[in-house]
């Protein structure tokens, strides 16, 4: 949706093609944050230090790791499945926090080209419009209500025209030609003065459905590996369960969880960065002064609980799968 400068689009739009492969804006913005991560990974491996006094950028990366190891094993109590799940987690709360925030950097969503929309073919003549000079004229009424002429004239040939009367000079064939002419101008000047569509070079990677469902399938997925990993072909027991009608039952109830995980994980990081998005659009183009910046610190603080709660639901989720049935 655009309008008077607003724009609002719920689907991420498409800046560049490479082949048959398409590449939005969304996905470019989730390709800087992940090119920044590593960045950032590689810049803290060659400042590690081996000394007790650590400083600048290794100390930063070193109490970040250390909160996110304590909230892991605050879940999980043990080391083995902390070291397990701590990649995973680590890089969910990263990749979603920085996209968060990346969308609200000036220009992301603002910077952009103008796509013009592809102009309709121009209408044609066709043969039966044309009338020869020398013959009559026979306009139908199909044809008289397409275009807009003159009545017809009748046209003779000069050799069989009566004494006395006038000859006509011009017909059917030049009323209808200029129509057809002015018709053609008017849809050309049409496709011209249409409104061209606003594209942004950059959007957020989690207010695009697409980015969250990926999320949601790895951390899901990561679940059943896990729980494989520590239960081995016991762990699909919590499925497949025919010791009782009951029994039965629940296993089904909890496949059918599984897939409801996905749409759950990915709605939810999806409707509220996307709604946050719109918030700060609509806020910024009624009043652009001033007022829209509580609502872009409120942003900020979104974007690290939103990244925290698909982090934590995600080992939540890896721990309840690496622990028996009957154990839960």
């Amino acid at each position: 949706m655009s309008a008077g400068g607003l724009h609002i689009s719920i689907s991420a739009e498409p800046v560049a093609h490479f082949g048959n492969f398409t590449v939005s804006n969304s996905m470019l913005t989730s390709l800087v944050v992940s090119a920044l991560l590593i960045t950032f990974a590689f810049a803290v491996r060659f400042s590690l230090k081996q000394t007790n006094r650590p400083s600048g950028l290794q100390n930063f990366a070193e109490w970040m790791m250390e909160g996110l190891i304590s909230l892991v094993h605050g879940v999980t109590g043990s080391e083995k499945r902390t070291r397990h799940f701590l990649p995973f987690v680590a890089s969910f709360f990263l990749f979603i926090m920085m996209n968060n925030w990346l969308g609200l950097v000036p220009g992301v969503g603002t910077i952009g080209y103008l796509e013009k929309p592809e102009g309709e073919e121009h209408a044609q003549l066709s043969p039966s419009q044309v009338t020869l000079p020398g013959t009559v004229a026979q306009a139908s009424t199909e044809a008289a209500s397409e275009t807009t002429t003159a009545p017809a004239v009748e046209v003779v040939d000069p050799a069989h025209t009566p004494a006395g009367e006038e000859e006509v000079v011009g017909g059917p064939i030049d009323l209808q030609v200029e129509a057809g002419e002015v018709h053609e101008e008017a849809t050309t000047a049409e496709a011209e003065h249409a409104e061209a569509k606003f594209v942004p070079y950059f959007r957020a990677g989690t207010a695009d459905l697409n980015t969250t469902i990926a999320l949601a399938f790895v951390s899901v997925f990561m679940t059943q590996v896990f729980g494989v990993m520590y239960l081995k072909l016991s762990y699909f027991g919590k499925f497949f369960n025919f010791s009782s009608p009951i029994g039965f039952f629940v296993g089904i109830l909890e496949l059918i969880l599984e897939f409801a995980k996905i749409i759950s994980f990915a709605f939810r990081l999806f409707g509220n960065i996307f709604a946050g998005e719109v918030l700060l659009a609509v806020i910024t183009f009624l009043v652009p002064l001033v007022v829209p910046m509580p609502f872009y610190g409120l942003e900020v603080v979104v974007g690290v609980i939103q990244a925290l709660v698909f982090s934590m639901l995600s080992v939540v989720f890896f721990n309840m799968a690496t622990i028996g049935h009957d154990d839960h």
